[in-house]
């Protein structure tokens, strides 16, 4: 009996694909499991397998083609048996578009997660010449820069902010606990107090509506193989900076190990990105798409500047913020850029 082989709905607001590839023929041999299509979505490249073993009877769509969920996409049957092909409406094909409203993160959770649990737990060794595949956390990466790079109109702000106080602040309160608290943490605090004081900066678009978040979480950008990945500390306006290093050292450990659940990925109002450990002494990050900013964070560099006549070495750091245009403008992103800078380097309010 002849199987139909469907285009599966790969999440709930799921309602069409684009064919990229199909890696069978007709007459091939598959098995349960096996790999037919790989299909794009409005947010990243996924496989459809085979529900059955048989062989490909007919293929009944073509690359580039945009169908809807649920359409039959190939016929499997046993090896001798005659499949008539069925008649079907003629598609257009065309590349898929990103729709207007903008990705969905609950498609984009899942599939990071999956994504994620695929990842090999050393480090690839590269050689010049090699072709190297796309990991599924690569192509998913991609695709949403790209979304990004597409639909979000950005201006970049950037302040240098005097961190020689934090600095000592930092040191001192790390003899006296036992979690050790980073710069990102304190930053971190800072942007959430930020967010608070001007709360348009935690918008997101839907359609025609800007929608400002019923609560400030804020995602922190985690190196893992072949990859980033951003955790979500949620509520950090209502957490002092030691819980906000609590929670941030448990979510890079959960995402070092594959360990991230899908609460750990879903929401954030914006992302604070630190280059600071490679040298970088500035960058502009890419706005993650859902978010209405991300803080690009460079490295601390002493720096002799000029005081009463004489001179100081004090330690800079820069900071790059990248605003999605369509939720804020340049004023008021630029007074909360420098509302988070002047929290920086007065160590008094994180007391």
């Amino acid at each position: 009996m002849a199987i139909e082989v469907r285009l599966p709905r790969l999440g709930k607001s799921m309602n069409e694909a684009a064919i990229l590839n199909c890696p069978v023929k007709v007459n091939d041999k598959v098995q349960r499991g096996d790999i037919l299509f790989e299909v794009e979505t409005d947010k990243a490249t996924l496989e459809v397998e085979s529900p059955s073993d048989g062989f490909v009877k007919h293929i009944l769509v073509q690359e580039g083609q945009t169908i809807s969920v649920g359409e039959v996409i190939m016929l499997l049957g046993d090896e001798d048996e005659n499949v008539p092909r069925p008649e079907t409406e003629k598609k257009k094909v065309t590349a898929k578009q990103p729709q207007p409203h903008g990705p969905s993160e609950e498609i984009s959770d899942k599939e990071l997660l999956q994504a994620l649990s695929e990842e090999p737990q050393t480090q690839p060794q590269y050689k010049l010449g090699q072709t190297v595949p796309m990991t599924r956390l690569q192509k998913i990466t991609a695709q949403k820069m790209l979304l990004s790079k597409q639909q979000i109109p950005c201006f970049y702000l950037t302040a240098v902010a005097d961190v020689t106080k934090l600095v000592e602040h930092r040191e001192k309160f790390n003899q006296h606990n036992k979690t050790k608290v980073s710069y990102n943490d304190f930053i971190i605090r800072a942007a959430a107090a930020g967010l608070e004081k001007f709360p348009l900066m935690t918008a997101r678009l839907d359609r025609d509506e800007i929608i400002l978040a019923d609560s400030i979480d804020i995602g922190l950008a985690v190196s893992v193989q072949d990859g980033l990945v951003t955790a979500i500390l949620k509520n950090v306006n209502k957490k002092t900076v030691l819980q906000i290093a609590r929670e941030a050292q448990s979510l890079i450990e959960k995402a070092h190990s594959g360990k991230l659940g899908l609460d750990d990925l879903h929401g954030g109002c914006m992302t604070v990105s630190n280059l600071g450990a490679y040298g970088v002494e500035s960058f502009i990050p890419i706005v993650v798409p859902g978010q209405c900013s991300i803080l690009g964070i460079g490295k601390i560099i002493d720096t002799l500047l000029p005081d009463n006549g004489s001179f100081n070495i004090r330690k800079l750091m820069s900071m790059t913020l990248s605003v999605d245009h369509k939720l804020a403008n340049g004023a008021y992103a630029a007074q909360f850029l420098d509302f988070i800078r002047k929290l920086l380097e007065d160590p008094a309010n994180f007391e």
